[in-house]
């Protein structure tokens, strides 16, 4: 069983910290994905000239299916993705709620910080510039650099890795979308579970796969830090 909001998880061995972006970096509740998910239906019935129930239809059937809207559209309509990831990230970020303690907590989280996410590089430095944090981070692996293979798939994990000299077992994975932790699982990383609001968030959220979950990505690096600068004792748990 994963330990849940932990006071003091063991992440010692931890030497690269690797972040999902939306609904793990900012909260699910500021639902940024309800502005992407209607730039993708807009997106979708001008592409295929439909109207919008069948463009819902196709875009949630895709995404199921093949892991990303994106990726469904590019195998049956053959769709230039960065004209698709370029429209659909052209979105207002004030609902993500001001973070101050986040760039002080990243800041003393011993390694390197990277962003794994199924968006673009784009949207991901928008994200990390709107919270104050671009400067704690060494490199972002967009869907672009996993060639439009979505994280659910253990082949963009390999890329990950290999890309950016990853050792799995000193890595830990941060993650809202509990299925994509199992790839990460499956490679020796240690994984971190942050529960979103929507089903997707739910899907294959049993299992071994998940070491920790935590609703407060804040809370739980400060508890984890207690432990690496040694003011507390560790949890027993899954790593």
């Amino acid at each position: 069983m994963p330990l849940t909001n932990p006071e003091a998880p063991d992440l010692r061995h931890v030497e690269t910290w690797v972040f999902d972006l939306d609904n793990t970096l900012y909260p699910a509740s500021s639902d940024l994905f309800a502005q992407v998910s209607d730039r993708m239906r807009e997106f979708i019935m001008d592409l295929l000239e439909i109207d919008a129930e069948e463009a819902h239809r196709l875009q949630k059937g895709y995404f199921l299916s093949h892991g990303t809207t994106l990726k469904g559209l590019i195998d049956h309509h053959g769709i230039n993705p960065r004209d698709f990831l370029d429209y659909v990230h052209e979105i207002d970020l004030s609902p993500i709620p001001p973070n101050p303690e986040l760039p002080a907590i990243l800041g003393r989280l011993p390694g390197r910080k990277l962003i794994f996410t199924n968006g673009s590089v784009r949207h991901a430095e928008n994200i990390m510039i709107h919270l104050g944090i671009h400067e704690h981070f060494e490199g972002i692996f967009d869907i672009v650099h996993s060639d439009y293979v979505p994280k659910k798939h253990v082949e963009p994990y390999r890329r990950f890795l290999e890309a950016h000299a990853v050792e799995p077992a000193k890595a830990a994975m941060f993650e809202d979308m509990a299925r994509n932790l199992a790839p990460a699982h499956e490679l020796g990383m240690t994984t971190v579970w942050i529960p979103g609001i929507s089903e997707w968030s739910f899907d294959h959220s049993e299992g071994e796969h998940i070491h920790y979950v935590t609703e407060d990505l804040n809370r739980f690096l400060s508890a984890a830090l207690d432990v690496i600068e040694g003011r507390r004792e560790p949890e027993e748990g899954q790593n």
